[in-house]
C-alpha cells in the first residue's frame, strides 16, 4: 500500500505515520531525511544535492523524484510506503506519478487531515503553557506555526484538487481524537 499524508503542521501526519508503519508493515518515507542519508551516503543524487543545497538553492524536482525513486526500490518498501512532505506542488505530484507508472506502481490513497487551524493554535499554547521553557522545541510558538501554516496553504493545499480530481483524494476528521483519526485512516486503507 502506497500512501501519502497531507495536513498543515500540527495535524498528526507523524502520529499517523508511525502507526500506519507499524501496522501494515511499510515505510513513511521523509523527504528531509532522504536529503540527508542520500549526502551522507556519497551517491551521485546525494552529491548534486549537496552542491545545490550548498550554494543555498533549491533541490529540484526532478533530484527530488530521483532519491524518491532509488529509495522506493530498496527492500523495506516492498510492502509500500507512506510519503509525507512530498509532494508538496502539482509539477512534483505529476512527476510523482510519471515515475511510479515507469515502476508500475500507484498512489493508493492520498488522506489529508482537515484541522481547524484556530485549534492548532490552542494546541501550540497549550504546549507552551505545558512545557518547560528549556525542554521547548525551538518551532513551538505561534509566529513560526502562522508561517508554516501559510506556506502549507500557498504551496501543498492546491494539491488537494488534483488528487481529487484523480479519485484518489479522502479527507479525515483531523480534529478527532487520535484513535478516531485512526479509526477514519484504517477504514481508508482497508477500501
Amino acid at each position: 500500500m502506497n500512501l501519502i499524508l497531507l495536513g498543515p503542521p500540527g495535524a498528526g501526519k507523524g502520529t499517523q505515520a508511525k502507526r500506519l508503519e507499524d501496522k501494515f508493515k511499510i515505510v513513511q518515507l521523509s523527504t528531509g531525511d532522504m536529503l540527508r542519508a542520500a549526502i551522507a551516503s556519497g551517491s551521485e543524487v546525494g552529491l548534486k544535492a549537496k552542491s545545490i543545497i550548498d550554494s543555498g538553492g533549491l533541490v529540484s524536482d526532478d533530484i527530488m523524484v530521483q532519491m524518491i525513486s532509488e529509495r522506493i526500490d530498496e527492500p523495506d518498501c516492498k510492502n509500500g510506503f507512506i510519503l509525507d512532505g512530498f509532494p508538496r506542488t502539482v509539477a512534483q505530484a505529476e512527476a510523482l506519478d510519471v515515475m511510479l507508472a515507469d515502476k508500475g506502481l500507484k498512489i493508493d490513497h492520498v488522506i489529508e487531515l482537515k484541522v481547524d487551524e484556530s485549534i492548532l493554535f490552542d494546541r501550540i499554547r497549550t504546549r507552551i503553557a505545558q512545557t518547560p521553557e528549556a525542554e521547548r522545541r525551538s518551532d513551538d510558538n505561534e509566529e513560526t506555526l502562522k508561517k508554516r501554516l501559510d506556506v502549507y496553504k500557498e504551496q501543498t493545499a492546491p494539491i488537494t484538487p488534483y488528487y481529487a480530481a484523480k479519485g484518489a483524494l479522502k479527507t479525515v476528521d483531523g480534529m478527532a481524537s487520535i484513535e478516531e483519526v485512526s479509526a477514519q485512516i484504517d477504514a481508508i486503507a482497508a477500501a
